[in-house]
């Protein structure tokens, strides 16, 4: 009789190793200890894991957006972001010869605004009070009712207030739109227009003869362009100047370049489910449709790189204006070149900005 190791069973080798105790690659037994198998299966669980969550966030928000409007005006009024530790009360801490009021648009809406007077007129405001800032409106130097952006309030513009525009002699009212700053109330278009209009108002039955000027950045070219149509259409009154930087055609078209919608743009259905629920969530700013009745001078101020709204949205809203004025001297685009790297934000920093702005109310006049 042949003994097991004879049919080809070899015996066990030094410290259990030989041909019994190997486990052949792919073989059932168990890994060894350290193997990083279990390892590398977690991390390809959790990585799937992931991108199906994130698959499902991507397909839900466009339905979200349709069947909830207002969530989209949260991203296109970006009131949310906040200033904890400013006092909008008091903005002589941040800025010279500068003070804050408020004025009650509607019941239970009251918005903050701040005037920076003229640089040539700092040192004599030292120690004055609110209504001695008021009588400065009608010293004949231009008045400027400054709206912000999405996002914006005073404090984020600190450097155009204090360093370009009251260095160039301009009186400027600078508003917080109802729900943003320490102003209440919540946005909408129709509420911007009612507190626009309120400022306006207040503005002109203290100005005397001083040019009165709305200044719109991004968003806010949209506010301007509402307030004076319905300035023009309902109490025949003509703005003396618009400038509109870094402005667009209207909301819905805007939505469709900013970078933020990049990633729907493929999506079947983009436009019925993102685009047109601005309409949803009554949010249009027709810029286009505005100019079109409009009889004010209109400077429209475009940066060739800006990233946010593309030039050739404030070059087609030119080409509206252009178009439907009937003097054309009284509308002006000017485009700031991509090498000066001006982008959304930064017109203000060019040097030439004030120097454009008066000579174009200059010659209009």
């Amino acid at each position: 009789m042949k003994r097991r190791s004879e049919k080809g069973v070899a015996p066990p080798g030094p410290q259990g190793e030989g041909p019994a105790a190997r486990v052949p690659p792919g073989g059932d037994g168990d890994p060894p200890v350290g193997s990083p198998r279990p390892r590398r299966r977690r991390s390809s669980w959790l990585f799937k894991t992931l991108i199906l969550h994130l698959f499902v966030i991507y397909v839900s928000v466009p339905f979200l957006v349709r069947l909830f409007p207002a969530l989209l005006a949260k991203f296109v009024f970006l009131n949310i972001v906040a200033f904890p530790f400013v006092d909008f009360g008091k903005p002589e801490l941040l800025l010279n010869h500068t003070v804050n009021f408020y004025l009650t648009t509607e019941p239970e809406v009251t918005v903050g605004v701040w005037h920076v007077l003229p640089g040539s007129r700092g040192i004599e405001a030292q120690g004055k009070d609110h209504s001695w800032y008021e009588e400065t409106l009608a010293d004949d130097n231009p008045v400027m009712i400054y709206l912000h952006g999405n996002g914006g309030n005073s404090v984020t513009l600190l450097d155009f207030l204090n360093q370009v525009m009251s260095g160039a002699g301009f009186h400027i009212l600078a508003l917080d739109y109802r729900g943003y700053g320490d102003s209440s109330g919540y946005p909408s278009e129709t509420g911007f227009t009612t507190d626009v209009m309120c400022l306006y108002d207040w503005v002109k039955a203290r100005s005397g003869n001083s040019t009165v000027l709305f200044w719109g950045h991004s968003l806010g070219s949209g506010v301007a362009t509402n307030v004076a149509r319905k300035l023009l259409e309902e109490k025949g009154i003509q703005v003396d100047l618009i400038v509109l930087e870094s402005a667009y055609t209207n909301i819905r078209e805007a939505a469709a370049h900013i970078p933020i919608t990049r990633i729907y743009r493929q999506f079947p259905g983009f436009e019925y489910f993102i685009l047109d629920s601005m309409a949803l969530g009554d949010m249009f700013f027709r810029n286009d449709e505005n100019v079109k009745v409009l009889s004010s001078p209109l400077l429209i101020l475009h940066s060739e790189d800006d990233p946010i709204l593309p030039v050739h949205l404030g070059r087609k809203l030119f080409e509206i204006a252009l178009h439907s004025y009937e003097n054309k001297d009284k509308v002006k685009f000017v485009a700031f070149p991509e090498k000066l790297g001006l982008a959304h934000e930064n017109i203000f920093s060019d040097p030439e900005l004030p120097d454009i702005v008066k000579d174009f109310l200059k010659n209009i006049k």
